[in-house]
């Protein structure tokens, strides 16, 4: 079937592509950091999750000429689905799109020692658990609603110029024809696969494998599960992350993900399975999911006018697996960077708008959290003896005041020196401990830890 280009090429503005596309005979000239005279910067965003609808979005807002691709919109990507309380006001979600209000979370020891870690909430506070198609469909269509272009595509190949006057350009299929866009810059939030990634030569990165069962439980069962989520840490249902069950509308998300043992996920979706069976018995499958998850940042995420955001960037934290906020956070600060930098989108830009806007901002904010959670996992889920530490030090309601107001509102919690000084003492007395007695988790004593020491 002939190649078409997408309709919008027949504005009055053209644009001067490689001689591959379908439609080499438009022109545009770009100059580097020049005012664009007669139309608007023009964006193309790949990936239509919570990262590229609030990059498309900002953009949008700002004046910019944004064409969103999504090839699947009712399509759901497998996810926990926690959402952090912050994230319901920045980003103005609706309550009515939470399927539960979380206040209370069990976190499981591989000896089954059970911590309840909802005691220190404040009365107001919660964890919202929704559905990722719920989430995405309504980003995506507020993008809409602001002017961003929603093209229902799949990108098969994004053309590098090769020269900075030059467009970049965007090949995709729709309705089994094949299509192009040229552009001026590009947004990449595809995914931990990410094709706009390779298009640029960012680099790879290790990935995990999560996945999921959707399992719709009994009523009288679902009701044990109506503001409560569970966390199971054990070699049993992961060598080196956390299990779950996460309650949803009318089902619950049962899960666990891996890095290092990847082709025995299914073991160890079986192990969570066994932990949880008196809860989920009697429940039917109604969706089975997997999803790879990035372990850290890509080694490049600006390169030329294109900028990687989301997953297809590796802004998922290690310890919690969190990267919803951090998708959504990544597109609108990337999307408001290139506002800024583009003066409304009346002026081109370049690597080094992107690299001062966008990732500069971005590392400052962030990255030490990143590599404190990875710090962590490396910590506390390398053997069970340290899953068992994780937990008990969990029932320190220190511990978690700390941890909660540091995920629900992105912000480090502020401390108190002599608290943080017996975290420390207790960190190192339970590691030690369990390292020395294994799953009896005998009770401690602070003069056996001196003694130690």
């Amino acid at each position: 079937m002939a190649a078409q280009s997408h309709p919008l090429h027949s504005l009055h503005f053209t644009f001067k592509t490689p001689k591959s596309n379908p439609k080499g005979n438009t022109t545009l000239i770009i100059k580097s950091n020049h005012r664009i005279s007669g139309r608007k910067l023009r964006v193309a965003v790949i990936g239509g999750g919570p990262a590229g609808s609030s990059a498309a979005e900002a953009m949008a807002l700002g004046g910019i000429e944004t064409f969103l691709f999504e090839r699947s919109p009712a399509a759901a990507k497998p996810c926990g689905g926690a959402i952090p309380l912050c994230m319901l006001d920045e980003f103005n979600i609706p309550v009515e799109l939470i399927d539960r209000k979380v206040t209370r979370i069990k976190l499981i020891s591989p000896s089954n020692l059970t911590v309840d870690f909802g005691k220190t909430l404040q009365p107001d506070a919660f964890i919202s658990m929704m559905r990722r198609e719920v989430l995405d469909s309504y980003l995506r269509n507020r993008a809409v609603s602001h002017g961003v272009e929603l093209i229902k595509g799949l990108v098969t190949d994004l053309e590098v110029p090769t020269s900075d006057h030059a467009p970049y350009v965007v090949h995709y299929t729709m309705h089994s024809t094949r299509h192009s866009l040229a552009v001026d810059a590009v947004v990449g939030a595809d995914g931990a696969h990410s094709r706009v990634a390779k298009s640029i030569r960012a680099g790879g990165y290790t990935c995990a494998i999560a996945f999921q069962e959707r399992i719709r439980l009994p009523d009288e069962k679902m009701e044990y599960y109506q503001n409560l989520a569970e966390m199971y840490v054990g070699n049993d249902v992961s060598p080196d992350f956390y299990a779950w069950v996460f309650p949803k509308c009318d089902h619950v998300a049962v899960g666990t993900g891996t890095i290092c043992s990847k082709q025995n996920i299914k073991l160890f979706q079986r192990g969570i399975r066994a932990r949880v069976k008196p809860k989920i018995e009697g429940g039917k499958v109604i969706k089975v999911e997997a999803h790879p998850i990035p372990e850290h940042p890509r080694p490049i995420r600006v390169r030329g006018r294109v900028a990687l955001v989301g997953d297809a960037a590796g802004y998922v934290t290690k310890c919690s697996g969190e990267g919803i906020y951090f998708a959504a956070k990544s597109g609108r600060m990337c999307g408001e960077g290139i506002v800024r930098a583009s003066e409304g989108g009346n002026k081109m830009i370049n690597e080094a708008d992107l690299k001062r806007e966008y990732l500069k901002e971005w590392d400052a904010k962030y990255i030490n959290t990143f590599r404190f959670l990875d710090l962590l996992q490396k910590v506390f889920y390398g053997s069970n003896a340290a899953k068992e530490a994780l937990v008990e030090l969990c029932g320190d309601e220190y511990v978690q005041r700390m941890t909660f107001e540091s995920y629900l509102y992105k912000k480090l919690a502020r401390g108190n020196g002599w608290e943080d000084f017996k975290l420390v003492s207790n960190t190192i007395g339970s590691l030690i401990r369990c390292k020395l007695v294994g799953r009896e988790m005998e009770p401690f004593d602070q003069h056996v830890l001196a003694n130690m020491m």
